[in-house]
């Protein structure tokens, strides 16, 4: 009797649970509505810090008003500080590159109070140089594409543009030597890095890739995915433009062309994404530097760029007596590449990539030696390492 008596009691409860309609989505639904309230008074009291924060901007801005520029509130080692110290704290769950462009965004909202920057970039717009300008800069920003890499140049030294954005290296195919050799005759300063991974697709009006007739690419994209062309496309002639998304617009406008471009350019001149991610290398990235006209203080963690050269190339360990102050000043030099001087034949002239800002006391005496031994000297730039 027990027994059953305790069943019919179990046979009741459950009745009684499916009468109230009970179940788990139900029981939660109380709890999911507070969350989104909760979340709410979050993001008013987010908003309220933006604006708070904005009206400090606003304050730095009205001290530096006799300019009333906004490259002159532009402050590229500030910048680099407020986003290693957000990447510092972020304990999750968002991740590091969410919490430094979130942070950059407001940065760039921030400044563009005053006028939003200029930036130059090799264009047209899609290119990955304009990716480097979002990057680096946010989207507050006026961004000005242009058709070469000397234009670039000439529109921040002309004062049309505030500060330019220009490939300067791949971790797969090297320097970009035409950027280099703009150096050798401008007075434009390196005023920040930016790396950026590369993903190519591949991408034309067609919908089969046996369609395809030619593929339009900036030499470097070509490049970068010779192994996946040669195995999948090797027939298919390869013409190189001044840049993908030039190769994308070609493919736009000619029947048969494909290009190489990013997803950005497939979206804007509306092709269909036909492969993707068809560099060679998984871990693809190009370099960026960004030009302006004047150097910057010390952020803490900052490469120097330098031009030099000697006078005694024929003599045996010239090179060795030029760079050895940075050796016994303990000071790391992470890239050397040499380009002709331009001046006469097998002259060359040597950019140096060095750790730390001409500031600090351990460069600042290691290349007081150096300007003493070269025969040509110029430093480039001191500027902040990329984050991320």
């Amino acid at each position: 009797m027990a027994r059953q008596k305790t069943t019919v009691s179990k046979g009741a409860k459950a009745r009684k649970t499916a009468k109230a309609g009970s179940s788990p989505a139900a029981a939660s639904a109380p709890d999911l509505a507070n969350i989104r309230d909760r979340i709410d008074a979050v993001d008013e009291r987010i908003h309220a810090l933006l604006n708070e924060r904005a009206r400090f901007a606003q304050q730095v801005g009205l001290s530096k008003a006799a300019s009333g520029k906004a490259v002159d509130f532009y402050r590229p080692e500030r910048e680099a500080d407020v986003l290693r110290k957000a990447l510092k704290r972020n304990e999750g769950p968002l991740r590091d590159e969410e919490v430094a462009r979130l942070f950059r965004e407001i940065m760039s909202a921030c400044l563009a109070q005053q006028e939003p920057l200029k930036v130059a970039f090799l264009g047209p717009e899609g290119t990955f140089s304009q990716a480097a300008v979002l990057k680096h800069f946010g989207s507050s920003v006026r961004a000005l594409p242009l058709a070469a890499i000397d234009e670039v140049f000439h529109e921040v030294e002309g004062g049309v543009a505030d500060f330019g954005v220009v490939p300067i290296e791949n971790s797969s195919e090297g320097t970009v030597n035409h950027t280099l050799d703009m150096f050798l005759n401008s007075g434009l300063k390196i005023c920040g890095e930016v790396e950026l991974r590369i993903h190519h697709s591949l991408m034309g009006r067609m919908t089969s890739i046996a369609d395809i007739k030619r593929i339009c690419a900036h030499p470097q994209a070509l490049a970068q995915c010779r192994g996946w062309l040669d195995g999948q496309l090797p027939d298919v002639e390869r013409v190189a433009v001044s840049s993908n998304a030039e190769g994308a617009r070609r493919a736009r406008d000619e029947r048969g062309t494909a290009a190489i471009a990013s997803r950005t350019a497939a979206e804007i001149y509306g092709l269909t994404l036909l492969a993707n991610e068809i560099e060679d290398r998984p871990d693809n990235t190009t370099r960026f530097l960004v030009v302006g006209r004047k150097l910057f203080s010390a952020s803490g963690s900052d490469r120097t760029t330098l031009l030099v050269s000697t006078a005694d190339t024929d003599d045996a360990g010239a090179l060795f007596r030029l760079l050895e102050p940075l050796a016994k000043h303990r000071v790391n030099m992470t890239r050397i590449e040499s380009r002709p001087s331009h001046k006469r034949k097998w002259d060359y002239v040597f950019f140096i990539d060095i750790e730390g800002h001409v500031s600090d006391p351990p460069v600042a005496r290691a290349l007081a030696e150096l300007e003493e031994r070269a025969s040509l000297y110029k430093v480039l730039g001191s500027y902040p390492q990329a984050v991320l």
